[in-house]
């Protein structure tokens, strides 16, 4: 006896009680005991300080819906939750709650900051898990995760201490990014270049002993204060006179060298290079080769330093105006240009940053990544799609040590003692109580913190129970697949692969999907300037989970963004809704259905053909999500469920459920319209998790969760070419016989004649098989075939291939339908009237002005409208010239 469904679909109701049942029932808990095939995925760790953004919804609706099919084909599956830590993120959150509280960080010192930090972490660092959960995914939350949980910890310091003694972590004097807002220091991958329009100033620096002068062009004037050389390129002709010049240097008239070398650029500016190796990347490479001091004239808070003279204390861009008027002032100032270059600036709070030398920690990352490069070259890992597999050589050839210290306190200290008495510095696992050296037990442990990205380096084995042999790092590891976005590739993916397979000596995970973005309907990226961001919260929220999810994986095309528009989510609840109403209709007609009742009537045609198309989609889909082809999955699913159970065999089943039919027959069409339901509702579970599970318990004979039913899979002895074949021809039949309606303007409710004449015995027996279905859905009254007096007068005509050659004609007699004279006048009104919207859409069109000032939305609309015009009137033509032909 199957319950009926509610009228209308409800999800929030729904879906609360659902998730609750799952979790209530440890449904997502990963068995690991070896006894079912083990499917791992780690997710990518969102921040505690995050909130569910586009981005998390698409990625994480991805990973549900592998692993929703992975435990539904009967798989150990683990989807491996966490959260990060987020040192530099999580520290602002907290250091602008104290500054409301008017103190700060230092006020309150290391210990209490960090103590308040956890606090935080506790009361509001769970928000993005419990969005997650709202989004539907099947994490296993018992085995939670967290980057500076203890065993995540004890697995950093692991990690540290055998890199240190392997020689690949280091301390030294370097150049690196430095963040005057944040205080602390950033790895490359933290710097995000932004365009910007700026100036070049070319600026004068005056020979020694001698008239003339060497003019530089530079973007920032102030950094002047820390050169030590003028470097040109020793092919230059421009300078070939003055090869180890003395220069003095404007405004502190310091006497500095003019130095050659190769890597200096003939084509930019003068070609004559400021060399400034406290401040620049590349300069700091020249010094390096050219034996140069470095002077530093900056300091970490972007203050000018003593070395800078008069100018010291002064903010960056304060001494940048003062020091160009001096140097106007000085005639050395010769000329300023605009230019326009890309600015460095912090991922986090968009600060303009440093080049700073400073005592940091690095890894030493080339030998790391050789490994890394062989995996990805052998096909042990593979890049998804297969393009980003350039982008990934490319950087990893060319990839520098790695900075992993930060000076901020909320992290992993880094543990590394130095010892007052006699300085050692001493690594360990353990904190040392006195200095293995002489003794000494006055440490001072290093202040820095780790790079945020180190640990999470760390997660796929981590999470699983390393440094310690647990049941779950044997039989999860190397986990399956990694989903993520493309951003994350090098920050991430790459430290992953090169810390697995050094730490563990294999291979991370199998495979990388590498999703694209979702971007607004215009296709701009989404952001706070822009005000073009989608909660997708809000869209749940007003749409429910399940056509959110479903319109996601629906457009998430390999290689291709996602244009979302809150539209195209409308149209996939209106999906939704028709899943709903279809099973309703179903449990309807299973009011009375025994599930435990023998059957043994054979298949009908058209169940065989509805049987055999859910063998070809069960295949297609499991081969789609194998390959990560989320959208061609979604499609399959919509075309099937929609056009072919719902328009079609839902029809065809209407005459063999009514009441008064054959009780015997009626409960085969029952028992077989269950096991399709059924089928559909365990295809679409994971795109649609909610409204499937809330079917299900009400599907007769359907038993426990549905995420524990096993997934269909194409059974090839069900496969029925010719039912398909069949049943592909009736539905051409009624379908031309509407369309013939349509174009000929006779309601879709008359009841008409249509003669069958064809040259295909086998198609008229088809046809004529299904004849009352082909009269019930093309509302005819009367078909006949091949009639005696050969095709009737004055009649609309559709033809049709028949399987196995030949055709099929079908034709409509049109006396009494139409009046032939007022339909043509009709038609021509229609069309002149088209004809001249479409003229001043041409018009517009043709009109630069309108192109160049319109937007490019408008414009895109009235070009849309002038193909739906065009199209529209061609139809219009080709039933014009239907009707002339009719009337001779």
């Amino acid at each position: 006896m199957s319950e009926i469904l509610e009228k209308v679909y409800d999800p929030g109701r729904i879906e609360e009680k659902w998730y609750r049942f799952w979790e209530k029932h440890g449904l997502f808990t990963a068995r690991a005991d070896g006894s079912r095939p083990p499917y791992c995925i780690v997710i990518p760790p969102p921040n505690i300080t995050g909130s569910l953004h586009m981005g998390h919804a698409l990625n994480n609706t991805l990973q549900d819906i592998l692993i929703r099919w992975k435990r539904m084909q009967g798989c150990d599956a683990l989807w491996m939750p966490g959260t990060d830590h987020a040192g530099i993120a999580t520290q602002n959150v907290v250091e602008r709650m104290l500054a409301q509280e008017g103190a700060d960080r230092h006020q309150v010192g290391r210990e209490a900051f960090i103590d308040r930090v956890w606090r935080w972490k506790e009361e509001s660092g769970g928000m993005i898990i419990s969005q997650l959960k709202r989004l539907g995914c099947s994490c296993d939350w018992s085995r939670e995760r967290f980057t500076m949980d203890e065993g995540l910890s004890r697995a950093v310091r692991e990690v540290f201490v055998r890199l240190h003694e392997e020689g690949l972590i280091y301390q030294g004097d370097y150049i690196i990014n430095w963040c005057p807002r944040c205080q602390t220091a950033l790895a490359d991958l933290e710097v995000e270049h932004e365009p910007k329009d700026g100036h070049l100033y070319h600026i004068k620096y005056p020979l020694e002993g001698r008239e003339g002068g060497v003019v530089v062009a530079t973007t920032r004037p102030e950094t002047l204060l820390g050169d030590t050389a003028v470097a040109v390129n020793p092919d230059d002709p421009r300078y070939q006179g003055l090869h180890g010049a003395t220069l003095r240097l404007p405004i502190l008239g310091r006497k500095i060298p003019l130095i050659t070398d190769p890597h200096v650029s003939l084509e930019f500016g003068t070609g004559a290079l400021k060399v400034t190796p406290a401040h620049d990347f590349n300069d700091f490479e020249i010094a390096r080769r050219h034996h140069l001091p470095a002077v530093q004239a900056l300091d970490e808070r972007g203050r000018m330093t003593e070395a800078a003279g008069k100018y010291e204390g002064l903010d960056r861009f304060a001494c940048r105006e003062k020091i160009l008027k001096d140097l106007k002032s000085d005639g050395l100032l010769v000329k300023v240009e605009t230019y326009s270059h890309a600015v460095g600036h912090c991922y986090r709070c968009r600060t303009v940053v440093e080049p700073l030398i400073s005592k940091q920690w690095f890894v030493a990352v080339k030998s790391l990544a050789e490994p890394a490069l062989d995996a990805v070259r052998q096909g042990r890992i593979r890049l998804i799609p297969e393009a980003w597999e350039k982008s990934f050589f490319d950087w990893m050839l060319n990839i520098r040590d790695w900075c992993i210290s930060r000076q901020i306190w909320w992290g992993h200290r880094i543990p590394a003692w130095t010892c007052e008495a006699c300085g050692r510095v001493t690594v360990a696992r353990e904190d040392p109580a006195a200095c293995p050296r002489c003794g000494d037990r006055r440490l001072v442990q290093e202040t820095d913190v780790l790079d945020t990205w180190f640990s999470s380096a760390l997660w796929p084995f981590s999470t699983l129970g390393w440094p310690d042999d647990t049941p779950e790092l044997r039989l999860f590891y190397p986990t399956n697949v990694l989903v993520t976005a493309f951003d994350i590739l090098f920050f991430w993916v790459a430290r992953m692969m090169m810390m697995g397979l050094h730490c563990v000596g294999e291979v991370p995970f199998r495979e990388v999907y590498i999703h694209a973005l979702v971007r607004d309907a215009e296709g701009q990226k989404m952001s706070k300037s822009k005000g073009n961001i989608v909660d997708p919260l809000e869209l749940m929220d007003a749409y429910g989970t399940d056509a959110f999810r479903f319109s996601l994986a629906a457009f998430a095309a390999m290689g291709r963004d996602i244009r979302l528009s809150e539209e195209r989510v409308v149209g996939y609840r209106n999906f939704v809704n028709k899943v709903w109403n279809a099973s309703r209709f179903t449990l309807m007609n299973l009011a009375d259905f025994e599930p435990d009742r023998p059957d043994a009537l054979p298949l009908s045609e058209v169940e065989r053909w509805l049987m055999s198309r859910l063998q070809e989609v069960s295949g297609a889909v499991g081969a789609h999500l194998e390959a990560y082809q989320f959208d061609q999955a979604a499609h399959v699913l919509y075309q099937f469920i929609w056009h072919e159970f719902c328009d079609w065999y839902l029809e065809f089943s209407k005459p063999a459920l009514a009441p008064g039919v054959d009780e015997v027959r009626r409960h085969h069409s029952q028992r077989v319209l269950a096991d399709l339901l059924g089928a559909i509702l365990r295809l679409l579970h994971p795109f649609m998790p909610f409204i499937t599970e809330e079917i299900w318990h009400k599907l007769p004979g359907a038993a426990g969760s549905i995420m524990t039913a096993p997934y269909p899979v194409g059974d090839p002895a069900l496969m029925d070419p010719a039912a398909e074949a069949e049943m592909g021809l009736v539905m051409e039949a009624v379908t031309a016989i509407r369309n013939l309606k349509a174009e000929m303007n006779v309601p879709a409710a008359a009841a008409v004649e249509v003669a069958v004449l064809s040259d295909s015995a086998q198609a008229l027996a088809m046809l004529e098989r299904h004849a009352g279905a082909v009269r019930l859905l093309a509302r005819v009254q009367t078909l006949s075939w091949n009639p005696d007096g050969g095709p009737p007068a004055a009649s609309a005509k559709a033809v049709l291939a028949a399987p196995g050659g030949g055709s099929v004609e079908l034709l409509m007699p049109l006396a009494g339908l139409i009046d032939f004279r007022e339909e043509e006048r009709r038609l021509n009104r229609e069309m002149d009237k088209l004809s001249r919207e479409m003229a001043q859409a041409q018009k517009k069109l043709a009109n630069e002005d309108f192109l160049a000032k319109a937007p490019a939305e408008v414009v895109a609309r009235e070009q849309e409208r002038l193909a739906t015009f065009t199209e529209k009137l061609g139809k219009l033509k080709q039933h014009q010239k239907r009707l002339r032909a009719l009337l001779g």
